[in-house]
């Protein structure tokens, strides 16, 4: 037989059995990501010419190189989409690939059930099935009792009449046999690749931010506010670790500019009693290496954050890459800035908005030594206990920046998270995913409807959930959005709800439990922006007299911590309702990845309309938790403790002013 042309045999890049669209996937160049205890759907399209059957495995490596096998199932007929669900729990990179062969004893029970059971060439499928039967039997990996039944039944069909033929090759316990250790040829596989294992906190926690200085805070005789320190915002730490959250996220703590310091409602002139904005970072007392003297020293803020871990807290801090015009940085390196024709330096912007106590940074005039100066920052905050960074629009930074500085800090220090506060185009913000950041905000904030959170849920759930992990804050200190400003408490619990079981990250700016929600007017953010003065609040005061929702974000995060399933990311399914205004979803994970013998299944159903009470049918796509159409199962609402028997075609009564959501679990699985 002549060999084949050298350009069918040596340069073909299609394997025999072709391989397509494997994931999870990144842009190219990077990696796609998980947490430990994330369940990630591996998936690939694979085919074969005619009709002969095909199997696909997984062969997937830990980062200490120990291997398994993993069957892949056919998905929607028609499609050639292959996927198995894996949990990966040890951190650091993990590699993987899909094999493809030619399933021949797939082919041939396939085969023989068609043939045989229409007269047609049933010798011939016997004796091809005795073949394969004494293959398998002679094969010495298999244990000795298999290969002696496996010849014993070889010895059967040889035979066998036609109706005992048709039983062998409907045998499912023959075809487990051959499921564990399939009979292959025409072996095919993708090039091996990584994905990149990082702690759980990474992609599965509620964080609350608040502002120390106001934890605390006094109001002086003269009418001027004492500033809060470490030591009284440490007494709110029981408060905040009650109601269930993981992360404590800190505004900067940074001396803070006086020149040109922004006054209450972001004046241009402050008073000698004003704090000025945070973000303005630095002063004649300190950059971003020191903490504000009225807040403490770095041994306070050391003590504040071994208290929050004493509480189950993990503190994040804010890294705002600018400078106060009279930060140390501003005399020390002119060239870390940018300099206008009149010799002056260009302060930041964000039209309309204008920044003037701010300058931003020029990371093209002396990247060596910005670069190096910012790693020293963090490993100078890594050093203080801090493992987690909230970023500040580091859309305004170069990517390849980012890139550099959290591969060289992630290999010194895999278990530090970096969180993209980026409210910016899609491009931008998911580069910034793709380039290593562990955690992104997201465009969750402005979307209200029904379509519009149906649309956002599914793309960050599905499309980038490889590589993006969105962080759903529900406000902050820049974003008071319409729906809060307008919507009344009902607002308030929606989108908290929607938030906490959408993603397993999400977050809440202090105040959102006082649901404050007075704008300044003009704009899209609180009137007496904490951000540019203290806040006084009696949070006790508020809970007792029946003005707070901390009961309710507790029983959210309750529910979370309950619930395995609503701590993964790519398990969102939507589902359908008779009324534009009523969001379905569901959240299920299989009960091999539960830690128990049940399954979990959520199915939250939402009025997104605060003004209104909506009535409706919903209807379920049951299969998705593996349920027959039609079939009655039992729903605890998680909220209210209310107990339903529903099927996949349910009404429902959501009033925004008392209960608008329903937390639903799926009660009796297994």
């Amino acid at each position: 037989m002549r060999a084949l042309p050298a350009t069918d045999a040596a340069d073909a890049q299609t394997p025999r059995i072709p391989l397509a669209d494997p994931s999870p996937a990144a842009p190219e160049g990077f990696h796609p990501k998980a947490f430990a205890g994330e369940v990630i759907p591996f998936r690939v399209v694979a085919f074969r010419e005619g009709h002969d059957r095909i199997g696909v495995h997984l062969r997937l490596r830990t980062p200490n190189h120990v291997e398994s096998l993993h069957r892949l199932v056919p998905l929607e007929d028609g499609t050639d989409r292959w996927q198995v669900d894996v949990a990966l729990d040890e951190t650091n990179a993990w590699t993987f690939r899909f094999e493809a062969f030619a399933d021949e004893f797939a082919t041939w029970t396939h085969a023989a059930e068609v043939k045989i059971a229409a007269g047609v060439d049933v010798a011939v499928m016997q004796a091809l099935g005795v073949q394969l039967l004494t293959r398998a039997s002679n094969d010495k990996e298999r244990p000795k009792p298999e290969r002696k039944h496996l010849a014993r039944t070889a010895e059967t069909l040889a035979s066998a009449t036609a109706e005992q033929a048709l039983a062998i090759a409907a045998d499912e316990e023959l075809a487990a046999l051959f499921r564990d250790r399939p009979l292959t040829s025409l072996d095919s596989a993708t090039g091996w690749q990584t994905i990149l294992v990082e702690r759980t906190l990474a992609g599965a926690a509620a964080w609350y931010e608040f502002f120390p200085r106001s934890e605390g805070a006094k109001r002086n005789e003269d009418g001027t506010i004492a500033s809060g320190t470490f030591a009284t915002a440490a007494e709110r730490l029981p408060g905040v670790a009650a109601m269930g959250f993981d992360v404590l996220y800190l505004p900067p703590i940074h001396p803070i500019g006086r020149l040109n310091r922004k006054g209450p409602n972001n004046t241009l002139t402050a008073g000698p009693s004003d704090p000025g904005s945070p973000w303005a970072v630095g002063a004649a007392k300190g950059g971003h290496d020191a903490v504000h003297p009225d807040l403490g020293t770095l041994a306070d803020f050391r003590a504040f954050v071994k208290e929050a871990e004493a509480q189950g807290l993990e503190v994040a801090l804010d890294l705002a890459l600018q400078a106060a015009p009279d930060h140390p940085w501003v005399a020390a390196h002119p060239e870390w800035f940018t300099e206008l024709p009149d010799g002056t330096i260009a302060y930041a912007e964000n039209p309309p908005k204008k920044y003037q106590d701010i300058y931003p940074l020029n990371f093209d005039r002396d990247p060596v030594g910005l670069y190096t100066e910012v790693l020293r920052v963090v490993e100078h905050w890594i050093s203080q206990g801090v493992r987690i960074f909230r970023v500040d629009n580091p859309h305004t930074k170069p990517l390849r920046f980012w890139e550099w500085l959290i591969r060289t800090v992630n290999t010194k220090h895999p278990d530090v998270i970096f969180l993209a506060e980026a409210f910016t185009r899609p491009a931008p913000m998911r580069g910034l995913a793709a380039v290593g950041f562990q955690q992104s905000y997201s465009y969750f904030t402005w979307r209200n409807t029904k379509a519009e959170l149906e649309e956002f849920l599914l793309s960050v759930s599905q499309e980038t959930a490889d590589y993006m992990r969105p962080n759903l804050f529900v406000n902050t200190p820049d974003i008071l959005t319409e729906y809060l400003q307008f919507g009344g408490p009902g607002a308030y619990r929606i989108r908290a709800a929607i938030a906490a079981t959408g993603a397993p990250l999400y977050g809440v700016y202090a105040g959102y439990e006082l649901m404050e929600n007075v704008a300044r007017p003009g704009s899209e953010e609180n009137v007496d922006n904490e951000k540019y003065e203290y806040k006084l609040r009696d949070w006790a005061k508020a809970e007792e007299e029946g003005r707070s929702l901390a009961p309710y974000l507790t029983r959210l995060n309750e529910i979370r911590r309950a619930h395995p399933a609503l701590r993964q990311l790519r398990n969102l399914r939507l589902h359908w309702s008779d009324d534009d205004a009523i969001l379905v979803f569901s959240k299920h994970l299989d009960a091999p990845f539960t830690g128990t013998d049940a399954s979990d299944t959520i199915i939250v159903i939402a009025n997104v309309d605060p003004h209104s009470v909506r009535q409706t049918t919903v209807h379920l796509d049951t299969l998705a938790w593996g349920v027959e159409p039609g079939t009655a199962f039992e729903v605890e609402d998680l909220v209210t403790g209310s107990v339903w028997t529903w099927t996949d075609h349910n009404f429902v009564r959501l009033d925004a002013f008392t209960e608008p959501v329903h937390i639903l679990h799926v009660k009796g699985q297994r």
